[in-house]
């Protein structure tokens, strides 16, 4: 099971509280991850990455076990912290301004 945790806005949209947890098929990956979420969460659809071209959304970022991944490779296998469900996986909006 993968813990996900999503910004306030976005769990607001999913009418979810604390963190999601999805079953995710092997190999566990960002995008398996981005599919699994947004298939359990469909009103996500286009929140976090691009309908069209699947990229992440400007000022969305992903970590994990203190890494940043927001600019990883989509199929690149995850940390074994995250697939065990020892870290989560964090959505986190990004802010911009001085």
């Amino acid at each position: 099971m993968i813990r996900v945790v999503l910004p306030a806005h976005l769990r607001t949209l999913a009418r979810v509280e604390g963190e999601v947890r999805l079953l995710v098929e092997e190999p566990v990956t960002l995008r398996g991850i981005l599919n699994a979420l947004e298939g359990q969460y469909p009103m996500l659809r286009g929140t976090i990455r691009d309908h069209v071209t699947q990229k992440r959304r400007p000022f969305i970022r992903f970590f994990a076990c203190e890494q940043d991944l927001s600019n990883e490779q989509p199929d690149v296998p995850l940390p074994e912290a995250v697939l065990t469900g020892a870290e989560p996986f964090l959505i986190v909006g990004a802010m911009a301004g001085g």
